[in-house]
């Protein structure tokens, strides 16, 4: 896990994206084109001692609109449903549900969530904005289901989302770095 170190910029940034201080973050995981943090790595123990399974937070905006946007379309269900009748697809969520502890269990150990990873990984999708914030840190070919979800919302991160009107790089997607 490659994780760039929290700014105070970056901190504030997060603060009006979440709408509240980021807690017990570990660094930012992916950037979103226009510079701006998209995905924290997250610490798993918080600073008031919560065991926290999340490693992989999804912060941009509309990133998180546009999985809100999916969930409710109903497409956990039938991502699940697939996991039951594909054992390839099984497979290699359970390969992305391994590199998802291995990625925490760099962060720390947390004998609380110790095999818990997060999104419902390995056996069902329960949140696809944990599966989009783990495929954008871990990049490609990592988690099938993230990655689907990834393209499924599409190109959230060429409408600019800097007040001056434009991105601050020429990537055009976003799990390139």
């Amino acid at each position: 896990m490659n994780l760039e170190p929290m700014s105070a910029a970056d901190e504030e940034i997060l603060a009006e994206q979440l709408q509240r201080p980021a807690r017990g973050v570990a660094g930012i995981a992916w950037r979103c084109p226009c510079g701006k943090p998209g995905v924290i790595a997250t610490e798993p123990r918080l600073p008031d001692g919560t065991p926290f399974p999340t490693t992989f937070y999804l912060t941009c905006p509309r990133a998180v609109a546009a999985c809100s946007t999916l969930e409710a379309g109903g497409v956990m269900a039938g991502m699940t449903e697939r996991l039951g009748s594909d054992p390839e697809l099984a497979a290699d969520y359970a390969a992305a549900h391994e590199a998802y502890l291995a990625d925490r269990a760099g962060l720390g150990h947390v004998p609380e969530i110790e095999g818990i990873s997060a999104g419902g990984m390995p056996t069902r999708v329960k949140c696809l904005h944990v599966l989009v914030g783990h495929a954008l840190a871990a990049g490609e070919g990592v988690n099938p289901l993230g990655d689907e979800a990834v393209r499924a919302l599409g190109e959230f991160w060429a409408r600019p989302c800097l007040t001056d009107g434009g991105p601050a790089s020429g990537r055009t997607h976003p799990t390139t770095s």
